[in-house]
């Protein structure tokens, strides 16, 4: 690459909702935008997150300037203690944002060692040949940032998660002056989010949620469970001054709600009376009408604290008959079926739920903007390029129709995959190359240990089951001690199969007895191989299911 090139590119975060991660490179110097995590579907057995591949960061390392987090969503930050293991480079992040990344590298025994410097939107910072600047947006989340890039070729703007709220809970306001005087200085480029591309008009403003709030709290004769994103500080802030109101104690269930609503109330950004929260042993101490529980779980998981109290599992509440039970949020696509699971429990419970989308329920709304807040970012910005991320590809489409049809030239749109860079040299972008890029798997400790073969083990595991062959042998002699004994796990029931077991043994013994006829050394791997081949054509014919088998051979 020429060391005159501006050149934009995403490890993450095109083509998926999550795992954002961006990075932004004049000559030698590198900024990286966001570090973030995705949760595995159903097809990933056993992954815990998904994170970027950072190999070509690895490879770069020198050259990485600083870490800017837009914001303390996880699809920003779930990913950061597992990059800072690899690479520790300062973070830069808004005061709330770092508390919330200071909990993970806790967590993870790296704070110590980690480098965090506070940011705000009056903020400008210097890496070698690029600098930084930054302005306020708003968003689901307090201390959300866009951030600006000045380079020698141009100005890059890159927005963050954003919608414009005009009535926020928080009053910060997106600061649509400082947007517009960010364009009237020229944008070279604007890599825009697109979540909501596909949705017309205006996002709605989250103080129309807490009016739905208090309205439900008023009616709720006994207990409230009300379920949302613990790091929705606006949403939490609502239904304190909810219960305040209709005069009921809260308390609060799952980690992360217990963890960000005191890294809120710490940093002055959620203000809660003294004495108000209770512990979740006290809730039965006093009369349900007077109790409010706040916790997690409203998009179905499994170990949440919602789904727990589903299923009557949690230590130390349950939900009784006529208990309000409140999801003040709309499920992420993917998870419709684990919170549909929970809404039926809480039904057999006897509690009255309130669920489903925004429309229905007046619950939720979005934290992103719909296209008319897309269109007024890309008005206000007046860019040449403009590159549209963090969404799958048909949001990406109908975002770019939206830069289209207010001003931006067809030509100078680009639909990017992650890895691939655009380029801008002399005023001109273009897209005709590739760096690495791709999803780390984190299971368990493990990082990145966990590849495309040892998943589809999983999955022929999961599917059909396993046969395990045991045979011993004569270490001097090289006949068959005992065996072949065979364990079926996840495929058949041995005893309402023992016709089938006893033809795999014997099929097993067959093959050693061929093998010791044609060398009286018998090769482990060879061995191994023809059991395998053998038993698994006569499983296929019977059954129509392949298990994985494993022939374990030991000499004595």
């Amino acid at each position: 690459m020429n060391n005159n090139t501006l050149s934009f590119f995403a490890l993450g975060g095109i083509n998926e909702i999550g795992k954002n991660m961006y990075v932004v490179q004049y000559g030698n110097d590198i900024i990286i935008i966001d570090c973030g995590g995705k949760f595995p579907d159903e097809s990933l057995l056993g992954i815990d997150l998904i994170i970027p591949d950072i190999t070509y960061l690895e490879e770069n390392k020198e050259n990485i300037r600083a870490l800017i987090v837009t914001h303390g969503h996880e699809d920003h930050i779930g990913g950061i203690p597992y990059f800072l293991k690899k690479l520790n480079v300062p973070i830069y992040g808004s005061r709330f944002t770092l508390g919330l990344i200071e909990l993970k590298l806790d967590e993870h025994k790296l704070l110590r060692d980690t480098k965090l410097i506070p940011i705000d939107s009056e903020s400008k910072l210097e890496f070698g040949q690029i600098s930084t600047s930054f302005f306020r947006i708003s968003h689901s989340i307090p201390d959300c940032l866009g951030v600006v890039f000045h380079t020698p070729e141009g100005n890059i703007v890159h927005t963050g998660d954003f919608k414009f709220d005009l009535t926020p809970v928080n009053n910060q306001y997106s600061d649509i002056h400082r947007m517009a005087e960010i364009g009237n200085q020229g944008v070279l480029a604007l890599i825009s989010e697109s979540t909501n591309a596909e949705r017309p008009g205006l996002t709605p403003s989250e103080m129309l949620v807490g009016g739905q709030i208090e309205e439900a709290f008023m009616k709720a004769e006994q207990k409230i469970i009300i379920s949302t994103f613990a790091s929705n500080i606006n949403r939490v802030q609502q239904i304190v001054e909810a219960s305040i109101k209709t005069n009921r104690k809260l308390a609060l269930l799952g980690r992360s709600m217990v963890n960000v609503v005191s890294v809120a109330m710490e940093r002055g950004y959620i203000n809660i009376p003294d004495g108000m929260i209770i512990e979740p042993h006290e809730v039965d101490q006093l009369p349900p009408e007077k109790v409010v529980i706040l916790c997690t779980g409203s998009q179905g998981e499994p170990l949440a604290a919602l789904s727990r109290l589903s299923t009557s599992s949690y230590r130390d509440v349950s939900i009784l008959p006529n208990d309000t039970v409140i999801l003040a949020a709309s499920p992420i696509p993917g998870n419709e079926k684990g919170v549909s699971r929970i809404v039926d429990n809480l039904f057999i419970l006897g509690a009255n739920v309130i669920y489903g989308g925004s429309a229905k329920t007046g619950m939720h709304v979005s934290g992103h903007g719909y296209q008319e807040d897309l269109k007024l970012m890309i008005t206000l910005m007046k860019p040449e390029y403009f590159i549209p991320i963090h969404g799958e590809y048909r949001m990406l489409h109908h975002h770019r129709l939206l830069a289209e049809s207010v001003g931006v030239e067809k030509n100078h749109t680009f639909i990017i995959n992650n890895g691939d860079v655009v380029d801008i040299q002399n005023g001109l972008a273009r897209q005709t190359r590739k760096v690495a890029s791709g999803d780390t798997y984190i299971d368990g400790w493990g990082v990145g240990d966990v590849g495309d073969i040892i998943l589809r083990d999983r999955k022929q595991l999961s599917e059909d089951g396993m046969l395990v062959i045991v045979i011993t042998i004569s270490r001097n002699e090289g006949k068959m001690i005992s065996g072949p004994d065979t364990i079926s796990r996840g495929f058949v029931f041995v005893k309402d199969s023992e016709y089938l077991i006893k033809e795999v043994n014997h099929l097993s013994k067959k093959a050693i007895e061929e093998l010791q006829k044609e060398s009286r050394h018998l090769q482990w791997k060879v061995a191994k191989q023809t059991i395998k081949k053998t038993v698994g054509q006569y499983v296929y014919a019977e059954t129509k299911r392949k298990p994985m088998i494993l022939p374990i051979i030991i000499e004595i």
